[in-house]
């Protein structure tokens, strides 16, 4: 008799790096790879722009809706950056891994260490991607081209600073090729999902084997 795979919990899903590193582009692979994964939608007090969607791009509340949130403890994690606050609601992501469907993050160290101590904490996967070197991170910066050097000195120390918080996390991959570190990553997700906590059906199937092996003593 062919058994079916228990149904299992989602995963939430922590992307951190310092700026330069790959994060987003291994995120966009890594949903490009199960189009089942969705990235987490953030809420925020500062007012929408021009084409943002309520709901898709961001959830806009006011500061107050916000703060209640953040008291009631319906707030993941949340920071205020800005002027503004900005947090990762909850209830969609509880849904979500529920319903066995995983949710990404890409957010810094601060916001990995909320939500790791969360209620959802027993479904984090935090992965943590580092640069191959420093000269090759100031590189990358500089590739794109956007930015004074003044500009770029103040990112790399932000990107130390966020390096400096590599140890806070479950797995740190080096990202030294885009390839191989996508690879790497896919194994890590496949592997989590296989976890006990996330097959909340073993139970149950352990129960109907013992039932068998009952019957078949009989």
């Amino acid at each position: 008799m062919t058994m079916t795979s228990p149904p299992r919990r989602g995963l939430l899903i922590i992307l951190s790096s310092p700026s330069g590193a790959g994060k987003s582009t291994l995120a966009r692979r890594l949903m490009g790879w199960d189009t089942s994964l969705s990235f987490s939608v953030s809420a925020t007090t500062r007012p929408a722009r021009q084409g943002e969607v309520d709901g898709q791009h961001y959830h806009f509340l006011s500061e107050a809706d916000f703060k209640r949130m953040v008291s009631e403890g319906a707030m993941l994690e949340h920071a205020f950056v800005f002027g503004n606050f900005y947090g990762s609601p909850m209830a969609p992501v509880a849904e979500a891994i529920e319903s066995g469907r995983d949710v990404l993050f890409d957010i810094d160290w601060q916001g990995a260490q909320q939500i790791k101590t969360s209620a959802l904490r027993d479904h984090v996967l935090s992965i943590f991607i580092l640069p191959p070197s420093i000269a090759e991170l100031k590189r990358r910066l500089e590739q794109r081209g956007q930015d004074e050097a003044e500009t770029i000195a103040k990112r790399m120390q932000k990107s130390w600073d966020e390096i400096s918080h590599w140890d806070g996390y479950d797995y740190v991959l080096i990202n030294d090729d885009l390839d191989a570190t996508e690879a790497r990553l896919k194994q890590i997700v496949e592997a989590e999902r296989l976890k006990q906590a996330q097959q909340p059906g073993l139970q149950a199937h352990v129960r109907m084997l013992h039932d068998q092996f009952e019957e078949g003593r009989e």
